[in-house]
């Protein structure tokens, strides 16, 4: 049996869950989500703990009972604490300012400033000018989206190690020319 599918999800103090056929909807305090699930998977509520149980014990199944849980449980901790990923940019010149309207305006290196607009539900930080971004929101994955496209505007390169990277990344570093170590 899948050790992740049968544990059971913990309700917080004031999040509340809708059961319909095969939609869940997560209230909490900081919004709603709401998510359809493969109908061959039984979600229950008991003892105001969120359930999941599979029919059989075929491959598909026993795959989906793990996914399921893990979907669920994201959907009751990003309504009760939300979820941030944090970037950080490195390089001279590089620089981010956060506009008016939740907007980032990314200097890169291009001949143009990079505009990127947050998708509903997605907000920007901007901790110190040239230094780290945070992206936070309640849906897990497209938190995750949102960093991954901002990093690719400049993955970080291996030889100056400049670049948009995870708070906490390590890049592996390249010596670079033979001839240019002095």
């Amino acid at each position: 049996m899948s050790r992740i599918g049968r544990m059971p999800i913990p309700l917080p103090a004031g999040v509340t869950i809708g059961i319909q056929g095969s939609r869940v909807t997560v209230t909490g305090s900081r919004g709603t989500l709401s998510r359809e699930f493969h109908p061959d998977m039984q979600i229950g509520l008991q003892d105001n703990q969120l359930v999941v149980q599979r029919p059989t014990d075929q491959r598909h199944h026993r795959a989906l009972h793990g996914l399921t849980r893990a979907l669920l449980n994201n959907m009751v901790i990003g309504v009760h604490e939300g979820f941030e990923k944090k970037l950080e940019i490195q390089g001279v010149g590089y620089r981010v300012d956060l506009q008016a309207d939740g907007s980032l305006l990314l200097q890169l290196g291009f001949s143009h400033p990079v505009r990127i607009t947050p998708p509903e539900g997605i907000h920007f930080e901007v901790e110190a000018r040239t230094k780290v971004i945070t992206v936070s929101g309640i849906d897990k994955e497209m938190v995750g989206q949102v960093a991954a496209e901002i990093r690719a505007w400049r993955p970080p390169e291996p030889y100056k190690g400049k670049g948009i990277r995870y708070l906490g990344e390590h890049v592996r570093r390249k010596a670079g020319k033979a001839g240019k170590i002095a």
